[in-house]
């Protein structure tokens, strides 16, 4: 079964929290920024895209590509460009896509 957006929000905010919790950044680490990550999609966009949210900043990335469309996450836009490499990841993302496409056509 497909992952919903919230399954792949958790998911990236595991990566994220993993990738900075090495010896040299734990004492900078704050967990609780990651609370509130969110991962939304505009269907009524040509291109497949998601945008995240995390803390204030917000970025739009092409999930055909894996490329910044608009926006900026700041220092967590490298953990999100990471995600994205993992297997999986960008074809979950356009599964969630042409799921919700096809509810709204419902």
């Amino acid at each position: 079964m497909a992952k919903t957006l919230n399954e792949l929000a958790s998911d990236l905010k595991d990566v994220i929290i993993g990738l900075q919790s090495d010896a040299h950044n734990k004492g900078n680490l704050r967990v609780e920024r990651y609370n509130n990550l969110k991962l939304s999609m505009d269907i009524s966009q040509s291109t497949p895209q998601v945008v995240i949210n995390i803390a204030m900043s917000e970025a739009t990335f092409n999930i055909k590509t894996g490329e910044k469309i608009n926006g900026g996450l700041g220092p967590d836009e490298r953990y999100v460009l990471r995600w994205f490499s993992k297997t999986n990841t960008l074809s979950a993302l356009n599964e969630c896509w042409l799921s919700l496409s096809r509810k709204r056509g419902s």
